[in-house]
């Protein structure tokens, strides 16, 4: 699932290999919430709880302007949840 978006290419000596995955920006809207993170969140249970699915956990992190490679949370950190994924995957699938 992680590569859904993300497409291929061969290189010089054939070999198949993943171009880069764009990820659109994430503007705030209406719809968003607010959470404040507590101690042992990361940033896939989240998007579990509330997408259900742990793979959009990179939404939540591009719309607080998190590090890729951290999943955990800082405590009492607010964070935004996004609400409305379908357009922020459409423009994913658009823009790769």
């Amino acid at each position: 699932m992680r590569y859904q978006y993300t497409q291929t290419q061969k290189r010089y000596d054939g070999k198949r290999v993943y171009k880069p995955t764009y990820y659109p920006d994430i503007v705030e809207s209406e719809t968003d919430f607010y959470i404040i993170a507590s101690e042992g969140q990361y940033l896939d249970s989240l998007a579990k709880k509330y997408y259900g699915d742990e793979n959009y956990w990179w939404i939540i992190a591009k719309a607080n302007n998190l590090p890729g490679y951290k999943m955990s949370v800082d405590v009492d950190r607010q964070l935004r949840i996004p609400a409305d994924i379908n357009s922020i995957i459409e423009e994913l699938r658009r823009i790769n």
